[in-house]
């Protein structure tokens, strides 16, 4: 597939405005796997009149979740980027009738879907564009790109994320207590079903079809999530893991996250402006952990997924990540010009030289003179 995926098939998403196209995977032992990018739709002309910034933005979603966010993507068109997003296998616009969803026994295996996906924009191994990759993922998302930046080094130009899920909600002593247990129990019943804990409050909080706000699909984002399975929390265990040791990402990272949690134990209007899934100060512990150049922007009212918080919280994400992008990423570089020949490179060196001696340090002040002596 070429730049823009001018060799993959799109056709009309959900989304109005929308479109997407499936990407096939290998088969896994339920049987067919697919993963599904999904971008604006083409319009005829410039619709916007921004100035092309010279890339390209991909997003991934968290557990329980796939992409509905239209007005992040407008955000990123308004700076200049071509967003598209992912829908990784077993979820949302991927998830088949014979999968259990959102089932892995490896956060690596969602290389192959974040590799597919690329190719499609061009960003291959060996890119077939020109262009800059900014990468953004949201809770499970924002720790899967987070370790794939570090074992990929060089691909991405930096790193947008959205609540990522890098510690587990008792931290660090929970992750110790419950892995071993839970390690065993993957062995042997992988899919089995463990305690569900999500009682709805989260949904409850975001969805226009209670106290929130936004077009929520209840089949592809169930009020109450699925029921999580040990193989598949083993392997979050390992990724959380390995953030705590250090990924040495070499490239920008900013982190948006919530200032506040409240425990989803029963339901509260606290949870309108709060993170009420993860526990926000351990997370916010490991961002040091991820590279050598993170930016920690805390969020006071936000909820798990900042862009879906209040319109006033949102204008601080909106601002904040703005900002960022302008410091960090910012336009596309503009060349250097070519140098002239004959007469023309003559003149160009002269005023070359002329600048340049304009710029010169000037010399420091002489000495005082010494007082005379008497």
């Amino acid at each position: 597939m070429g730049v823009d995926g001018t060799s993959a098939v799109w056709t009309p998403d959900v989304l109005p405005g929308f479109e997407q196209t499936t990407l096939d995977l290998e088969e896994d032992f339920e049987g067919p796997v697919v993963a599904t990018l999904v971008r604006r739709a083409p319009e005829p002309g410039d619709p916007g009149g921004v100035p092309d910034a010279g890339v390209d933005v991909l997003y991934v979603h968290g557990w329980t979740d796939y992409f509905f966010q239209t007005h992040l993507a407008a955000f990123w068109e308004r700076q200049g980027a071509r967003f598209y997003a992912l829908d990784l296998r077993k979820y949302g616009r991927s998830l088949r009738d014979h999968q259990t969803p959102g089932f892995i026994t490896a956060l690596a295996t969602y290389d192959e879907d974040i590799e597919a996906a690329l190719a499609v924009l061009g960003h291959g191994p060996e890119p077939s564009s020109d262009r800059r990759l900014v990468l953004i993922g949201h809770s499970t998302g924002g720790l899967v790109l987070s370790l794939w930046v570090a074992h990929k080094p060089g691909r991405a130009e930096a790193l947008v994320l959205n609540s990522p899920w890098l510690e587990f909600q008792t931290r660090s002593v929970g992750r110790w207590v419950l892995e071993p247990g839970l390690r065993a129990r993957a062995a042997l019943a992988p899919r089995s079903h463990l305690v569900n804990v999500d009682l709805g409050y989260y949904v409850r909080s975001v969805s226009s079809r209670f106290d929130g706000a936004w077009d929520i699909d209840p089949l592809w984002r169930p009020d109450k999530g699925w029921r999580t399975t040990p193989a598949w929390l083993a392997a979050i265990f390992q990724g959380q893991d390995r953030v705590s040791r250090g990924l040495g990402i070499d490239v920008p990272v900013l982190v948006l996250l919530s200032a506040r949690s409240t425990a989803p134990l029963r339901w509260s209007p606290e949870m309108l402006r709060t993170d009420s899934v993860l526990e926000v100060g351990g997370v916010a512990l490991r961002v040091p952990a991820l590279g050598s150049l993170v930016t920690l922007v805390r969020l006071d009212g936000a909820v798990h997924d900042v862009t879906l918080s209040a319109p006033d919280v949102r204008e601080v994400v909106w601002r904040e990540t703005a900002r960022w992008f302008a410091a960090y990423v910012g336009p596309r570089p503009t060349p250097p010009a070519p140098e002239r020949s004959g007469a023309g490179a003559w003149w160009q060196r002269t005023f070359r030289r002329r600048a340049d001696r304009r710029r010169v340090t000037p010399p420091a002040p002489s000495p005082a003179p010494r007082p005379a002596r008497g």
